[in-house]
């Protein structure tokens, strides 16, 4: 579908929905950033996972980066409360290690990998320097953290200072208290961290389908502009 086709599209559907919903839609775009990403590797508790797309929702990163190994994703529908279809998840599967991959496609991406885990060589999150380009942050297990492969493979640590008994936080409270911080970083940069005017229209489109029941039939009945 090129560019012409898709807005005929979006104009026709638009008319199946509340100029409420439209609106929301178009203010959430607006902060929505894939200048952070998330990564999950391995997580197997549901409620965790649900938790993390429920922050990524709330706090405007719209990619997540899912890495199924032993542990198969899952999500729990009480926690996300329907976050994960306005997010663009990508799933690793395919492989005996799909850390591999995963990290080969964000790197080809343009993404620097920061692992949080607490190297002695990282830094604490505060430090964190977001002007230099895309960030993917990589949390682990719930009881292991990150794997031996990404600890190889990052090119930067991040850790959140600590000052209890305890030595970890949740995996879900690390996200939070994560994607907060650089959230707000990111916001203050001077560099562009928006979606582009072509990321936003996509996910449009992809929403308003979402927002429809039967947007299937109605497309089917979409009567399309003959060149």
């Amino acid at each position: 579908m090129n560019s012409k086709e898709r807005e005929e599209l979006i104009g026709y559907l638009e008319g199946f929905v509340t100029e409420n919903r439209r609106n929301r839609m178009e203010g959430v775009l607006a902060e929505r950033t894939r200048r952070l990403t998330v990564v999950m590797e391995n997580i197997y508790q549901p409620m965790n996972a649900s938790a993390v797309l429920r922050h990524c929702d709330a706090l405007g990163v719209q990619d997540v980066h899912i890495i199924e190994n032993s542990n198969r994703w899952k999500t729990n529908p009480d926690v996300d409360l329907g976050t994960a279809q306005w997010l663009t998840v990508q799933r690793y599967n395919r492989e005996e290690n799909n850390t591999v991959a995963a990290l080969r496609d964000l790197k080809s991406r343009g993404y620097r990998i920061i692992a949080t885990s607490p190297h002695p060589g990282g830094y604490e999150l505060d430090e964190t320097d977001l002007s230099r380009g895309k960030a993917a942050i990589v949390f682990g297990t719930e009881m292991h953290g990150i794997s031996d492969l990404v600890r190889e493979e990052a090119d930067e640590f991040l850790k959140i200072p600590m000052v209890g008994f305890v030595e970890s936080f949740n995996i879900s409270a690390s996200c939070a208290i994560v994607l907060y911080t650089l959230t707000r970083k990111l916001r203050r940069l001077e560099e562009e961290w928006r979606l582009s005017e072509e990321e936003k229209r996509e996910l449009y489109l992809a929403w308003l389908r979402k927002s429809i029941k039967n947007f299937k039939q109605l497309e089917e009945r979409f009567p399309r502009q003959t060149p």
